[in-house]
């Protein structure tokens, strides 16, 4: 449940904070791979030791695993009313992404994705970050702290939001109080929230990285103002970069959570092999590790997306509809034949 209506709109809004935020430059590109790379002794740390399990299961998934960003095939969103999702469908979703992907981030703890913790458990999942798209709502958020009770041996954390402080939906003191709000009452668990990546390089986001377990930041090469000219190398540095520099702000794991590349429309020169071409060079220069790894964005194509609106009544963009591995019928596109099976 992304606000993705508006997203375009707002990076529009914002082209110079985009061009200082990309640090992207012909020198910068030959920054050594995350995988390497030990965070800065001035970085931000958080310190929950009652996560410590959870942090350590986290940390094998992302350098053992493979994260892929998940919302169920058939739940919707047309003007604004999600429909619910099927249980024996989620089964079929989580069936055929098991063979390459072993751990899962969420979007929305409600509209029956509650089932998602006990079907992932059943079908042998490594890990799964339930996603909150309202943690201020009491329903919801207690949903997902029921999730994560239930099923402590696959949930490792929670992610509380998805940019809230970026669209304005809510301020960073009040994340910074939800987040030690939620770790009161569910300590053993892991907390973060999610924002687009330059979000969280200003030394006043000191206060809400200190909160945080692990960062799980948004990091799209195609909202920068560059992009159309790059190369897949370059957009695929491009991440790596970010990777790379926020660990000058935060000393935990670093697991981003949104990157990619759509596959239409093809007159915006997205295509399939574009997106199989920008993952197999993120595979190649971004290794996962401990400290660093990237979650495939996302499971499936969501049609529907093109029927929703943003707060303002925005359309989304053609190519909202189209950043699935897989299409809406669960097929596969060209880059998961490049994505080795995992070994069980």
């Amino acid at each position: 449940m992304r606000l993705t209506a508006v997203r375009a709109a707002a990076r529009a809004a914002l082209p110079a904070l985009a061009v200082m935020a990309s640090a992207f430059t012909p020198t910068f590109a030959a920054a050594p791979a995350p995988s390497s790379a030990v965070p800065s002794t001035r970085a931000v740390c958080a310190h929950n030791a009652a996560a410590a399990p959870a942090m350590a299961r986290l940390r094998e998934a992302m350098e053992r695993g493979r994260f892929i960003a998940y919302e169920p095939a058939s739940r919707q969103i047309v003007n604004g009313i999600p429909t619910r999702a099927d249980p024996e469908a989620i089964r079929n979703d989580l069936k055929v992404l098991r063979a390459r992907f072993d751990s899962l981030v969420t979007y929305t703890a409600v509209n029956g994705e509650e089932a998602i913790p006990a079907v992932a458990a059943s079908l042998g999942y490594r890990a799964l970050i339930i996603g909150v798209y309202d943690p201020f709502n009491a329903t919801e958020l207690n949903a997902a702290v029921a999730g994560a009770r239930a099923s402590p041996k696959l949930v490792v954390g929670l992610s509380l939001g998805n940019e809230l402080v970026f669209f304005h939906r809510h301020g960073a003191a009040e994340m910074e109080k939800l987040l030690a709000r939620v770790r009161a009452e569910i300590p053993q668990v892991a907390l973060t929230t999610t924002e687009p990546f330059h979000m969280f390089y200003p030394a006043e986001a000191a206060p809400l990285l200190e909160r945080m377990d692990f960062l799980l930041p948004n990091v799209h090469p195609i909202f920068e103002p560059w992009f159309r000219t790059a190369s897949h190398d370059d957009a695929a540095q491009f991440v790596v970069n970010v990777a790379s520099k926020l660990s000058e702000s935060y000393c935990g794991p670093i697991l981003v959570k949104e990157t990619g590349i759509p596959t239409a429309p093809q007159d915006k020169g997205y295509t399939e092999a574009k997106q199989a071409a920008f993952y197999q060079a993120l595979q190649h220069r971004f290794p996962a590790s401990t400290y660093h790894a990237f979650t495939y964005f996302e499971a499936f194509d969501t049609p529907w997306r093109l029927n929703d609106y943003g707060p303002q009544g925005q359309r989304p963009a053609l190519e909202e509809a189209h950043w699935g591995l897989y299409d809406e019928r669960r097929q596969p596109k060209a880059v998961v034949a490049q994505i080795s099976p995992l070994v069980r």
